[in-house]
């Protein structure tokens, strides 16, 4: 009753005037974020029959209305140009436009997209926002109420989507909200009328609210969520809060409600509650009910217990749910109400720092996900979210934490449904207020509003039983406020752990520690030591531009420890919007496009997900479903044929029913076996599998690679039957590919003043024998090969994390290197029929050299041995180690023997398997959003360009190489110092294929994308390398 007075009085104040405190706005007021709004609930509506419910299909129920579509929409880019009097009914709207709603005001014409991390898109002074730029939309809509609706009440429901808002009714105030990711629902009953009625909406771009929307995403304005009308009668089931549980041996379940009834009639109403409980068949296992009256004017609350004995129980693998229906009906047996939800039985525990859910240690295999729409900006409707589902399965991701603010209520339906772990975060992050005494969560007058953000968050998903986790914001310095959110939403729900990260392992406020982008000193010191609490990253593996290097050790790390479960990759989408340029290509638009260049932004900072904005898989998608696989595989003894199965899968079994395998034996990259088997092992168990492998050759020369498979043998909405859902590759210790190699023919050797000229067959050489120059020309049948030489290469085009791990820039003294070579000629000499050029090369300017040998064999191939020595231990690291060269258009089909078929680099290469691959030049780069290194492959011994006439040039490494064919150097790649606004649209392929040999390429990286470098084994810490290949030219 106490809140029904409240909200009267804050409502005759609003009639009066639309301003608080101090004679403040209410969208600059932080004491003022709801006016007249009902108190969030769980996100149900009456249906009209025992069927219905149990379909729990919204638009089947009579008593709701979507009121999604086109509505009239006029946008004013400030407040002081708002327009007066548009809520009457009577004011003329005709020469409006029109909006979509749901719909962002920007991908509708209106104003410019920002996209900002931290930094505010308004300067910062709280409460206060921009005046001269704080974009207001003015929405006009129709609707009617239906003729069974007379004598309801009526309740206006919008899902999010607005951080500041006003409401109308037929020229009516009817309230005010804030709080953009959560709903606002207003009881309309006393403004609409029969027949046609009049919406009128006034939305603000900015407010106070604002402050605590400081989230990493694109800031855009508009209704962007679903706005619906729902009728009950003058008694309610106004909200309840189910409690399934199970009993300490995880069998038996047990079934307590909450239930809070609504009577707004003058008397007192004795009624009839039922809660009944039914399975996926149809069949009612639970029925209870109890006799109530509800006072007049007031609300009753009441709770309700029941046995389900061994009921199916839920998690992510088994995702088992049961529809929960609450019956109302008067004293003569008539049903008021019917409203249903789906429940779940499953326990959260934590003990001995860990967590465990029906009583399993389970790992969270996670990602961070926004709401982002390519097309649509942060309009998400249910195809966008069954893509999303069908590719977070096909990637073995169980979990997801939802970044930084609750998803619309349909995600949580599909996640109960489907089966994946939420972490459900709370719509607060105040990053750019900093933190300590300027952090707003110090401040007395702002914590009601941080209070709200918790709640709105923890009442409206109270009931899905996916979410394993409450948070309650992200990047918010930890002050009072968040010790209050907390405690707020522990007293609230006890039956899950809440987290937050800046509380960290020191502070009560989390009982997870969940820490964001640790280092690997941090990371393994965690792993290593025994901890309080699980140890869940809530943010990892940084996944912006070519990267999610080293996720393979991210989890060898987190398997071997005691108390890390897991974390939440960062993060699911690439941040880019469909736009096109002056020319009419195509790119995806990042931070400062679309308009916003002049405005501040943070650039392709948002372009850091494993998919496409389109929801593609991109190169870097494989190595997540690789790493996050639920079937691992272990080599016990190889040369028995014996490997170890180990099923990951916590409450899932593996057998002939569900699971089929497959070995393949490679000998030299080609299969010359396989087979299929089957196994049979209890979930979050392994055994030993004897595979029955053929003997293999000893002879010099060969090597073998044991390549294992698991397939479905069930189909699923959306993952077929033979769909591979699991991998491993083993080399055998005997392998001996890298053998001496024979050469037979002879050479013929010219001898000139400045240099030697060697030919065999259809084959010229040209070596220098004076300083300045190392090989002058090779020419086949009298023309040149390459378009460009072999020459030295230390550089490639910057990564994203690369340009964030160097702040100084001091590698940029590579990028000109191997242009800036001084060449000194040592010796020719002839040894055994080879014909041998030693030469000294020192890149100007920094304190090393390479000794290059060429050694012409008597066959007329070409071998290049580059031997790096450090002169200094104050050089920067290089990028590369290896050669570049380029050859004629013609050259376009590539083939190589390494790991493939995608791209992959020294530190993410788990995902590919060393074969026989082959695919144009072409296709060979990936189009980044913003260019930078790309289309590499490791492991590669032996690589081949092939032209239209059949003529093979062929590079055979003397030890593993890494290799790339694309139609770009580096530098066609690299914006230089800075990023600049550069696309992928911007770069032109050459007329010609660039290939590069390397020893090696440092590691991509993924620790984070601002400081990290790659981990140490992926990087140029030694003083000296040394390597070669072998160039052959077959016809």
């Amino acid at each position: 009753m106490k809140n029904i007075y409240i909200l009267i009085v804050l409502f005759l104040l609003f009639t009066c005037l639309a301003f608080g405190q101090g004679g403040h706005p209410d969208w600059e007021n932080p004491g003022i974020f709801a006016i007249n709004k009902e108190e969030t609930r769980t996100t149900v509506i009456p249906y009209s029959s025992i069927k219905e419910a149990l379909v729990d299909d919204f638009n089947q129920s009579p008593y709701f209305q979507l009121l999604d579509g086109d509505w009239k929409f006029k946008w004013v880019a400030k407040p002081s140009d708002i327009v007066h009097d548009f809520y009457k009914e009577d004011y003329d709207v005709s020469q409006w436009g029109t909006i979509s709603v749901p719909g962002n005001w920007e991908f509708n014409g209106y104003g410019i997209p920002i996209y900002t991390n931290i930094i505010y898109p308004f300067p910062k002074n709280p409460p206060f926002v921009n005046k001269d730029d704080n974009p207001v939309g003015h929405y006009r809509h129709k609707f009617s109420i239906p003729d069974k609706w007379n004598g309801r009440r009526v309740y206006l429901h919008f899902e999010g989507g607005t951080t500041a808002m006003y409401v109308w009714i037929n020229g009516q105030k009817v309230g005010y909200t804030e709080n953009a990711k959560s709903p606002a629902e207003f009881d309309i009953t006393p403004y609409v009328r029969k027949g046609n009625n009049t919406i009128a909406c006034q939305v603000f771009k900015y407010s106070d609210g604002s402050y605590l929307e400081d989230q990493d995403m694109w800031r855009l304005g508009g209704i962007n969520r679903s706005v619906y009308l729902y009728s009950t009668e003058h008694t309610r089931i106004q909200d309840f809060f189910a409690h399934p549980d199970l009993d300490s041996h995880y069998k038996n379940g047990k079934l307590d409600i909450d239930i809070k009834l609504n009577n707004y009639e003058e008397t007192p109403k004795p009624q009839k509650l039922e809660v009944s409980l039914w399975d996926k068949d149809g069949r009612n296992i639970l029925k209870l009910n109890k006799d109530v009256t509800i006072p007049a004017k007031n609300t009753l609350d009441l709770t309700l217990s029941g046995k389900v004995p061994s009921p199916r129980k839920w998690t992510a693998e088994t995702p088992n749910l049961y529809t929960l229906l609450l019956t109302l009906k008067d004293n003569t047996g008539k049903t008021i109400e019917i409203t249903s939800h789906k429940i779940g039985f499953r326990k959260i525990e934590i003990a001995d720092g860990q967590l465990f859910i029906n009583g399993k240690k389970v790992y969270f295999k996670g990602v961070n996900l926004h709401e982002f729409n390519a097309y649509k900006g942060q309009v998400v409707d249910r195809t966008v979210m069954m893509r999303n589902i069908q590719l977070m399965k096909e990637l073995n991701i169980n979990a997801v934490r939802t970044s930084h603010y609750p998803q619309p209520p349909l995600w949580y339906k599909l996640c109960d449904e489907y089966g994946i772990y939420l972490v459900d975060e709370a719509n607060f992050e105040s990053h750019g207020m900093g933190h300590g005494k300027e952090n707003l969560a110090n401040f007395e007058e702002w914590n009601a509003a941080h209070i709200d953000r918790i709640k709105s968050l923890v009442e409206r998903d109270k009931n899905h039983v996916s979410v394993i986790f409450w948070s309650i914001g992200n990047e918010s310095s930890n002050e009072q406020a968040l010790y209050d959110m907390y405690d707020w939403a522990k007293a609230r729900d006890n039956s899950r752990p809440v987290q937050y990260e800046e509380a960290k392992s020191s502070y009560r406020n989390t009982d997870i520690i969940c820490p964001m982008y640790p280092t690997w000193i941090q990371m393994t010191e965690a792993a290593k030591n025994v901890l309080d609490r699980p140890y869940i990253m809530c943010e990892y593996a940084h996944a912006m531009g070519n990267s999610m290097g080293n996720f393979q050790e991210y989890w060898d790390l987190i398997r071997s420890s005691k108390n890390m479960q897991g974390g939440f990759i960062w993060e699911w989408y690439n941040q880019g919007y469909k736009a096109k340029d002056e020319q009419g290509r195509e790119y995806w638009a990042y931070g400062g496009d679309l308009g916003g260049y002049h405005l501040y932004n943070d650039g392709n900072f948002c372009m850091d997900g494993l998919i496409s904005p389109d929801q593609q898989y991109i190169p870097h998608t494989k190595i997540v479903k690789k790493v996050y696989q639920n079937i691992l595989f272990e080599a016990k003894d190889l040369s028995k044929g014996i490997i170890t199965v180990i099923n990951d899968f916590k409450f899932t079994d593996l057998s002939p029913e569900n699971y089929s395998f497959k070995w393949v034996l490679l000998q030299n990259g080609s299969k010359v076996a396989d087979e299929i088997f089957d196994v049979t092992i209890s979930a979050d168990s392994r055994k030993d599998v004897k595979l029955n492998l053929p003997q293999l050759s000893s002879a010099n020369g060969n090597e073998y690679f044991l390549q294992v498979f698991a397939y479905t043998k069930e189909a699923t909405e959306f993952i077929p039957i033979a769909f591979e859902v699991a991998r491993e590759e083993f080399a055998f210790e005997t392998n001996d590919y890298f053998a001496v190699r024979r050469f037979k023919g002879s050479l013929n050797v010219e001898k000139r003043v400045n240099s030697v000229i060697i030919k065999s067959r259809d084959i010229t050489y040209e070596f220098s024998t004076k300083n300045g120059n190392a090989l002058l020309q090779m020419n086949v049948n009298d023309k040149p090969l390459f378009n460009a030489l072999p020459r030295l290469n230390f550089w490639r085009a910057p990564t994203d994390n690369d340009l964030g791990s160097r702040p100084n820039h001091s590698y940029r003294l590579w990028d000109g290197a191997a242009h800036n070579l001084a060449y000194t000629f040592i010796q020719h000499k002839k040894l055994e029929g080879k014909q041998i050029f030693e030469y000294e090369a020192k890149p100007r300017g920094i304190e090393a050299k390479v000794i290059l040998i060429y050694i012409v064999n008597e066959d007329g191939s070409l071998t290049v041995d580059a031997h790096y020595k450090a002169l200094s231990d104050d050089i920067p690291e290089m990028m590369r180690f290896g050669m570049i060269m380029t050859l004629p258009e013609e050259y376009n089909q590539f083939g190589w023997y390494g790991r493939g078929p995608g791209e992959n680099y020294i530190d993410r290469n788990s995902d590919t398997f060393m074969g026989v691959w082959e695919g144009k030049v072409r296709e060979q780069a990936f189009e980044y959003y913003r260019p930078q290194e790309t289309g590499n492959k490791t492991d590669v011994r032996w690589l081949s360009l092939t032209n239209n006439m059949g003529r093979k040039v062929k590079v055979s490494g003397l030890q593993p190489i890494s290799v790339s064919a694309t139609n770009f150097t580096p530098e066609d790649l690299d914006a230089g110092l800075t990023k600049k606004q550069q696309h992928w649209s911007d770069v032109i392929p050459r007329k010609e294929t660039v290939l590069c040999v390397d020893l090696f390429q440092r590691g991509v990286g993924g620790l984070n994308s601002w400081s990290e470098h790659p981990l140490g084994q992926y990087r140029f810490k030694d003083k000296e390398y040394r390597y070669g290949f072998i160039i052959e030219v077959e016809d």
